[in-house]
C-alpha cells in the first residue's frame, strides 16, 4: 500500500542519515542513492495507483455534483416558471442543493485522508498484536541484600527458540560483591550473558537468580533499578549533559551530578563545554567524542549506585590517557559491588577477583589472573601472549 511504501521511505532515510559516517566513510554515497530512488520509485507507482483509484472516485463525485446542481436549478427554474413554489423555495432549493454537493465533495477528500491512515493503522495494529515475550509477575519486586548471582543449567537459544543453541546447562555463580571478568572472542557469549541478566531476553530452560529470587519472577523495573548498566556502544539522549548523567536517578541533585562527573573523569571537559552541564549532545551524542561519550555513560553507572554493575568494554572508546584517569573511579564503584566485566584489553580485568573465559558458551577456564597464566597451554595464557597493544588479535 502507499502508506506502508511511504514508511518504508521515511525509515531508510533516517537509517542512511543515521550511519552518515559509515556511508561517508564507505564512499557509498552513490550506493545510498541508488537505493533510495529505489524505494522512492516504488513508494511513487504505489501512490500513481492510490492516486488513479483517487481520481476515478473524484471524477464520479464531481459527475454527481454537477448533476445534482443542474437538477435543481432546472428544476427551480420550471417550477418558478410555473408558480408551483416561490421565489423563496427557489432560493432555499438552490442553496441546499449547494450544501448537499459541498458535502459530497468533502467526502472525497475524507476518503484520501481514510485510505492513508487505514494504511497507518494496519502497521500500528501489527505493532499492537505482536505477542509479549517478556511477561511480568504483578508487584513482585526484587530486593537485593549481597548481591550474590546464580546461573543453574541455563538454556538459550537466539531468536526465541529459532536460532542457534548458544548456552546449553550453563551454570556460574557469582558471590556477593565478587568481582568477574569475562574473557573470549567474538561470539563467545559475554554479551549475551549480561543481557541475560539483565533480562533483555528470557532463557529457553534452567534460572537465574540474584539473592535467591528467580529473575523470571520478578518485574523487569525493579530487576533493572539493582544493576548499573555501561554497554560498549554509550547510550546517550538528545538532551542535556545534565539530563544525560541523571537519567538512571532523575531526582539527583546537581552536587550529586558533578560528583559523579568527577568520578567518572567527565567534569574536566564537561565545563568547557558551550554551556557547560546544560550543553545538548546532539542525537545518540553526536557532538561528543566516543570517550566523552563513554565517560558520561559512565558517570551514569556512578551516579545510579546499584548494587550490582555490568562494563561491557566500558573503556574501549578511551585512550590511555582518560582509562588511565577513570580505571581508579572504576575500582572504587566496584567496591562492594558485585561487578561483571567484559573486556578484550587484558590489562583492565587482571586485578579482578576471577576471570571466567568463554568458549562458544562454555566456560573453559575460571580463576584469578595468576592462576589462569600458571596453566601456560592455557586459553588465557595464550591470549595474553598474543595481546598487541592491550588487545586480544582475534
Amino acid at each position: 500500500t502507499e502508506a506502508k511504501a511511504s514508511n518504508k521511505v521515511s525509515g531508510q532515510l533516517a537509517d542512511a542519515v543515521s550511519n552518515i559516517l559509515a556511508v561517508k566513510s564507505s564512499g557509498a554515497e552513490a550506493l545510498e542513492q541508488q537505493r533510495f530512488v529505489k524505494t522512492v520509485t516504488s513508494w511513487h507507482g504505489a501512490s500513481l495507483g492510490t492516486m488513479r483509484g483517487l481520481l476515478k472516485v473524484s471524477t464520479v463525485y464531481s459527475t454527481i455534483n454537477i448533476t445534482i446542481k443542474i437538477g435543481a436549478i432546472a428544476f427551480a427554474i420550471y417550477a418558478a416558471q410555473h408558480n408551483i413554489v416561490s421565489v423563496a423555495a427557489v432560493y432555499l432549493i438552490i442553496t441546499y442543493t449547494g450544501s448537499v454537493a459541498h458535502e459530497l465533495w468533502n467526502m472525497n477528500s475524507i476518503m484520501r485522508s481514510y485510505n492513508r491512515i487505514l494504511g497507518d493503522a494496519h502497521d500500528m495494529v501489527e505493532i499492537l498484536t505482536t505477542p509479549t515475550t517478556l511477561v511480568d509477575q504483578s508487584d513482585a519486586k526484587l530486593a537485593v541484600t549481597r548481591g550474590s548471582i546464580t546461573m543453574d543449567n541455563v538454556t538459550f537459544t537466539h531468536d526465541e527458540g529459532a536460532g542457534d543453541t548458544l548456552f546449553h546447562d550453563f551454570s556460574l555463580r557469582i558471590q556477593p560483591g565478587e568481582k568477574i571478568g569475562l574473557v573470549g572472542s567474538s561470539g563467545s557469549g559475554k554479551t549475551t550473558l549480561t543481557k541475560l541478566l539483565l533480562r533483555f531476553a528470557d532463557i529457553d530452560s534452567g534460572e537465574i537468580a540474584i539473592d535467591a529470587q528467580n529473575i523470571a519472577e520478578v518485574t523487569q523495573a525493579s530487576l533493572r533499578e539493582q544493576i548499573a548498566y555501561v554497554p560498549q556502544e554509550p547510550l546517550l539522549f538528545h538532551r542535556s549533559v545534565r539530563e544525560n548523567i541523571a537519567y538512571g536517578r532523575p531526582d539527583a541533585t546537581d552536587a550529586e551530578i558533578e560528583k559523579a562527573a568527577k568520578k567518572a573523569g567527565a567534569y574536566d571537559f564537561i565545563i568547557k563545554l558551550h554551556d557547560g552541564f546544560d550543553t545538548m549532545v546532539g542525537e545518540r551524542g553526536v557532538k561528543l567524542s566516543g570517550g566523552q561519550r563513554q565517560r558520561i555513560a559512565i558517570a551514569r553507572a556512578i551516579l545510579k549506585d546499584a548494587p550490582i554493575l555490568i562494563l561491557d568494554e566500558a573503556t574501549s572508546a578511551l585512550d590511555s590517557e582518560s582509562e588511565a584517569l577513570i580505571q581508579q573511579s572504576l575500582e572504587t564503584l566496584m567496591k562492594n559491588r558485585t561487578s561483571i566485566v567484559i573486556a578484550h584489553r587484558l590489562s583492565t580485568i587482571a586485578k579482578l577477583d576471577r576471570i571466567i573465559v568463554l568458549e562458544n558458551g562454555r566456560i573453559v577456564e575460571d580463576g584469578s589472573h595468576e592462576q589462569l597464566l600458571a596453566k601456560k597451554r592455557g586459553v588465557y595464557a595464550k591470549l595474553w601472549a598474543r595481546q598487541s597493544g592491550g588487545f586480544i588479535e582475534d
